[in-house]
């Protein structure tokens, strides 16, 4: 018997349709597009939408159930044929005309088990040789199912299990992370409401990065742009091993606040990098805190993105004098008396973040062991132990 199959003789496909953007936010299921797909597969979450147009049954992809992206409007094919599961807390999603559903047509596997095969480098390496297309990535049906799936043994369900225990934990952090950044918010927005105004400029410095991707060494640090505060590091990073002052480097728990493009404010939690042009790094006042500073620009930022829509400019952003904006913050008896509160929510939530990466990088260190298949069962239960 051989111990590979064709995907095709595992999993028939339902293709998704087109749909009409002007009844997204209506109620509905949520739409799963290329957005709902992370780079190299797993689902994603934020910024989805619900859809309150036609979703036939045969469109639906239910909790538990799997679908993939047969495009990618990249270049680097991170999106080209992943897959992701909907999580089995989540509302039923309805398929675009960029994505598919995995029906499974043979019991000898499982859908977690078809789940992590498909997101191993050795899958993603296939679906990037063999995609089709210039501006707009494909990958055939045909070549889709003429990947070859090795059978499940004692190793490689052991090893399933010890990858189905890591994601439980990144997706548990996540969660730790989302509720400890909305519960500071509310705080906040509660306790600003009837405190001080002053200028947003007064509560820190904002040091503005500089051109550090020209003539990058490809060796070295990140240099930090606004496509890795959003999408995280990626194929297009840039790396330089140029010394730069203090002021433009990032370190684990520093406040990062993009003033064009997307603008974006974020806590910088991955190794020490170099920060590019149109970020700035918020540097906290005397008598201020980084929190403090967090949740006022956060206050401020749909203000921001209002002045950034209005330039007519190829790439929105603000000024500099546009962080003289008075902004609302708690008086100073109740700052005193949140600053352990909202210290060690911003501690905590960072903490969940910092442990995501090592997990991930436990993660991507074991997924190539899966097609192997040569992970002892002893080795998966220990790793499963110290990350329950």
């Amino acid at each position: 018997m051989s111990s590979t199959v064709r995907l095709g003789d595992l999993v028939s496909i339902q293709r998704g349709t087109t749909y009409k953007s002007a009844l997204l936010g209506y109620p509905g299921p949520i739409l799963l597009g290329l957005g709902s797909i992370s780079r190299h597969g797993g689902f994603k979450k934020n910024g989805l939408k619900t859809y309150g147009g036609d979703s036939p049954e045969i469109l639906l992809v239910q909790p538990g159930e799997l679908y993939a992206s047969l495009k990618d409007v990249t270049q680097t094919a991170d999106i080209l044929g992943s897959v992701a599961m909907l999580p089995v807390d989540s509302p039923a999603g309805r398929l675009t005309q960029d994505t598919v559903r995995l029906d499974l047509v043979d019991g000898r596997v499982s859908t977690t088990y078809l789940y992590w095969i498909l997101r191993t480098p050795e899958y993603r390496e296939y679906c990037r040789n063999h995609a089709t297309g210039t501006t707009t990535m494909g990958l055939s049906r045909e070549d889709f199912f003429a990947f070859k799936v090795p059978l499940p043994n004692i190793e490689r369900l052991a090893l399933v299990e010890v990858l189905g225990a890591l994601e439980d934990k990144i997706a548990a952090n996540n969660q730790i992370i989302v509720k400890s950044d909305e519960l500071a918010h509310a705080v906040w927005l509660r306790e600003s409401a009837m405190g001080d105004r002053v200028p947003l400029s007064s509560m820190a410095r904002f040091v503005n990065g500089k051109a550090f991707t020209k003539d990058a060494s490809g060796t070295g640090r990140v240099v930090i742009r606004i496509a890795e505060l959003n999408s995280g590091i990626g194929a297009s990073t840039v790396y330089n091993d140029i010394e730069v002052h203090d002021d433009h480097v990032a370190r684990q728990g520093d406040l990062l606040f993009a003033w064009s493009g997307s603008l974006t404010v974020a806590r910088w939690y991955r190794s020490e990098a170099i920060i590019n042009q149109h970020i700035f790094k918020v540097i906290p006042a005397e008598g201020s805190h980084l929190w403090m500073i967090n949740q006022a620009i956060l206050s401020m930022l749909a203000q921001f993105k209002a002045i950034a829509a209005d330039k007519a400019t190829t790439m929105g952003h603000i000024q500099r004098k546009h962080l003289d904006e008075l902004v609302a913050i708690p008086s100073t008896e109740s700052i005193k008396g949140l600053n352990d509160l909202m210290t060690g929510l911003w501690s905590r939530a960072l903490a969940a973040e910092c442990e995501n990466l090592q997990l991930t990088r436990t993660r991507d260190e074991l997924l190539p062991h899966l097609m192997a298949g040569k992970l002892r069962v002893r080795d998966a239960e220990q790793i499963v132990e110290k990350i329950a």
